[in-house]
């Protein structure tokens, strides 16, 4: 469309998407009612600056995706059968997208992530289904967006990106010529295969284009990095700041951020006492009184971040209007109760973007709507035509 080849006047339209792969308790985060006059829950009591701002839809799942933890990789995927012998990712909503309007920025997606196993933990998997590590390191992130460089550093970049296009020339023409001697079950893998380097190969002709436009001045001072794990909160703000500069300077038009919780040890809470155990037990709490009040806690401050990092967007004008009207912000997880490893009833919440919010969308619970009709209904708002 227009809108996604860059061709409509105004402000472009920006996406994030935040995922905690242990959830929230369920009880204290979808409200009592349905529609506009809904009655806060607790947790969403914490947001109520921004009711107007944010939709709550509950009843819905991706079909078939079922597995407990080990649908955290498949949050923005939707790959069915994840226990399948075999099982193989599909590809993210972040680079559905960002194959249709990641070449319009300096960097077609930002894959971020707080606490995350880096090596098989991630929201963002590419077309064939392979993994693409997050970045944990706000301070790596800022030099990435806002650092220049040298002449020689600058020069070394544009040396690298070529070398990489020349050994994709070679390994692709390997490639070929092997098509011809294998079975039709190789010759798909290997098609697969050669899908991954025409992707490399595009965004490595975009890279070098950037690499030959400045980068935008640093709004904001160098972050330090949160080094101690049990500082998971003070982590996820600092990513939240850093994703919020990168969409305000328009160095890319999709992030993800992942919250690894599951692999947080023993965390701070806000009051500055230490959880009793780690995250993962906790959310395991049997109804313990005990755990669910340390869990409430640790939801409470989610909910203080979000609310705070929708004010920033509020608060920041782009063109006649905000720079949240302009930004999709998706909150869930793939739990909607990890105390039960129930992948069905997922937390979920919309917020910015321009669309109609205030209410609160109650479909079956027992029936659950697929939860990609709403990626659907976000691709859109991006300007990409899907079904």
């Amino acid at each position: 469309s227009a809108r996604a080849s860059g061709g409509a006047a105004g402000p472009p339209m920006r996406a994030i998407f935040i995922s905690n792969n242990l959830g929230v308790l369920p009880k204290p985060f979808f409200p009592e009612g349905t529609g506009a006059d809904y009655t806060p829950s607790p947790l969403l009591e914490r947001l109520a600056a921004h009711r107007a701002d944010f939709t709550v839809v509950s009843g819905l799942s991706p079909p078939n995706v079922r597995g407990g933890h080990s649908t955290e990789n498949c949050f923005l995927t939707a790959a069915r059968n994840t226990t399948a012998s075999g099982f193989r990712n599909t590809i993210s909503l972040d680079q559905f997208a960002a194959e249709r309007i990641g070449h319009l920025t300096r960097f077609a997606t930002l894959n971020l992530g707080v606490n995350i196993d880096r090596g098989n933990r991630s929201l963002a998997w590419t077309r064939d289904g392979s993994l693409i590590p997050a970045e944990d390191r706000p301070s790596r992130l800022f030099e990435r967006l806002f650092v220049e460089g040298t002449a020689a550093e600058v020069a070394a970049r544009r040396r690298r990106l070529r070398e990489r296009e020349s050994i994709l020339d070679a390994l692709a023409a390997d490639a070929r010529r092997l098509e011809a001697r294998v079975s039709a079950a190789d010759r798909r893998r290997l098609e697969q295969y050669l899908t991954s380097v025409r992707e490399l190969e595009d965004r490595l002709q975009v890279a070098g284009a950037w690499e030959a436009r400045p980068r935008p001045a640093a709004p904001a001072a160098r972050p330090a990095d949160v080094t101690d794990r049990a500082r998971l909160f003070e982590g996820f703000e600092a990513m939240l700041a850093m994703a919020r500069l990168a969409l305000e300077t328009d160095s890319t038009r999709l992030v993800t951020l992942m919250v690894d919780a599951f692999a947080t040890p023993a965390f701070r809470l806000a009051d500055e006492r230490t959880t009793t155990d780690g995250y993962h037990n906790l959310s395991h709490h049997g109804q313990s009184a005990e755990k669910l009040a340390q869990l409430e806690q640790a939801d409470r401050w989610q909910m203080d971040l979000l609310g705070a990092f929708l004010t920033a967007l509020a608060d920041r004008r782009e063109g006649d209007g905000r720079l949240l009207d302009r930004t999709i912000v998706l909150y869930g997880s793939n739990l909607g109760d990890a105390n039960t490893h129930d992948n069905t009833n997922l937390p979920i919440l919309l917020a910015g973007g321009g669309f109609r919010h205030g209410s609160h969308l109650a479909h079956p619970h027992d029936d659950n709507l697929p939860l990609s009709n709403l990626f659907v209904s976000i691709l859109r708002r991006l300007g990409i035509e899907a079904d």
